[in-house]
């Protein structure tokens, strides 16, 4: 079974649970599954401090799937820089400009009241419904994504305005820094789409908003940042990429 917890980045992660290569593309058909989703992705209860990132691999980064090899890392490749949780460096003021600190504001990513160890609805993990608004961020999402840009920041600026987003202004090393957050009592899906769009401004801070694509080997539509050094990487994966070129090979036969 594919796991979830692929990019270290919930943005990605979310947006690659719809996968066109299986015969029910839907890797959320289930309470259960979503509450997987938070477990896989570290997701922590209300009353922890959120991490700035899941541990594993770089943003972007894909583990290998049966039978798959990852494509090697190039040695001169720079890594993006790691995402914190919620910094929005350059943020301008506008609908989410709005500045909070103190506990009325709650840390973007906290999934629901109880921590990964709980079940699926019912026990304290997410139901039905937030199933259906998790799936609708999703959607959202991927659409965000899909835009060429500059429209991919217009559909972003866009979306982050619609969304219960506030800022919190916290310490880090001496110096003030700027947290998006959702707010106190926001649901799973509205937490999932602040943390998105928190992530997404994380990336474009980084440099590395024109290396998120979307993958170029047809039915695959996999988010990923490519970190390659000429940043002309078009495929997800080792496999969409022999796919495509085993596809223009047979093309080119006919």
């Amino acid at each position: 079974m594919r796991q979830f917890a692929e990019t270290g980045l919930a943005a990605l992660d979310l947006a690659n649970t719809w996968d066109e290569y299986l015969d029910d593309p839907e890797r959320l058909p289930d309470p259960a599954a979503l509450h997987r989703f938070c477990h896989e992705l570290d997701l922590p209860p209300t009353s922890a401090p959120l991490p700035t990132t899941r541990p594993g691999p770089r943003a972007g980064a894909r583990p290998e799937r049966p039978g798959e090899a990852q494509p090697a890392a190039s040695p001169a490749a720079s890594p993006a820089a790691s995402p914190t949780e919620g910094s929005a460096e350059g943020l301008e003021a506008g609908p989410v400009a709005s500045l909070a600190v103190g506990p009325e504001a709650q840390p973007v990513g906290e999934p629901f009241g109880g921590g990964p160890s709980e079940g699926p609805a019912g026990t304290g993990g997410p139901d039905a419904e937030d199933l259906r608004a998790v799936r609708a961020v999703r959607e959202r999402l991927r659409a965000v994504l899909s835009c060429e840009l500059p429209e991919r920041t217009r559909a972003l600026a866009q979306w982050a305005g619609e969304l219960p987003i506030r800022v919190v202004v916290e310490e880090s090393g001496g110096a003030p820094r700027q947290r998006l957050t959702a707010p106190q009592g926001a649901d799973l899906a509205e937490r999932l789409a602040v943390r998105s769009v928190a992530e997404l401004l994380d990336l474009a801070a980084s440099g590395d908003w024109d290396r998120l694509r979307l993958c170029a080997a047809d039915p695959c539509k996999d988010a990923f940042v490519d970190h390659s050094r000429p940043g002309k990487r078009q495929f997800c994966s080792t496999r969409c990429a022999n796919r495509a070129h085993a596809a223009a090979s047979r093309a080119r036969r006919r």
